[in-house]
């Protein structure tokens, strides 16, 4: 299920300039400008950079959680249910909010 994802996002993030795949957070993640972008979890779910102004937002969408990384919050980031990424059109709304944020930030040297 999550090669699934990460192959469909990998489809989707490839339109962004400067677009890369990494391994972090237990899956496949995807990088604008060297910024993490959207990540395939090991799970299934789909993990999304959407900024902390864009948080509220995200939150209140359907199967949105935020994101807890060893018994930490993580501002900014969202996690999406498997089951509310199935179709294509909902993918792509979470990549282009999270390619919202990410685009603003500064490419990370390498």
């Amino acid at each position: 299920m999550a090669t699934q994802l990460a192959d469909r996002m990998r489809s989707q993030t490839n339109n962004y300039a400067n677009s890369e795949e990494i391994r972090m957070f237990g899956g496949v993640c995807f990088t604008i400008n060297g910024n993490m972008h959207c990540c395939a979890m090991r799970d299934g779910n789909g993990l999304f950079r959407v900024g902390p102004h864009q948080e509220v937002q995200a939150l209140a969408l359907p199967g949105a959680s935020g994101m807890v990384h060893g018994g930490r919050a993580m501002k900014g980031f969202v996690v999406v249910s498997a089951d509310r990424l199935g179709e294509e059109q909902a993918l792509n709304d979470w990549v282009a909010l999270a390619a919202n944020f990410v685009e603003t930030l500064p490419p990370k040297k390498k």
